[in-house]
């Protein structure tokens, strides 16, 4: 990346974002902070990576979300050749998910 993100006010955005407890919680606090359509953008990066790592296609992907192929491109290229973020969410969301599975399944005592 060519530009330090490393700064003291992302930090700070970043602790507050950490202090979020659920999904109402991250509604506020987004809902504040982004406009509608950086929100909407945001979150159809999100759903473009997860039909990427999906692996369904370019087409697919951009009937379903309405994004360009430039932003499928911009996100397979992070997906590639990024800091793993993305990777790293789908790793925890899984865990979180086989977790609260398990929970379910699990007899009571």
């Amino acid at each position: 990346m060519s530009k330090n993100i490393h700064t003291e006010a992302v930090d700070q955005f970043f602790e507050a974002v950490l202090c979020l407890k659920n999904k109402e919680d991250c509604y506020r606090f987004f809902e504040d902070v982004c406009t509608v359509n950086e929100l909407l953008s945001i979150s159809q990066r999100f759903e473009v990576a997860c039909m990427l790592k999906d692996s369904q296609t370019y087409l697919e992907i951009a009937e379903k979300t309405g994004a360009s192929t430039a932003t499928i491109s911009r996100v397979n290229r992070s997906l590639n050749y990024g800091s793993d973020g993305y990777e790293l969410v789908f790793s925890r969301m899984k865990e979180e998910k086989q977790s609260a599975e398990k929970a379910q399944t699990a007899e009571p005592e």
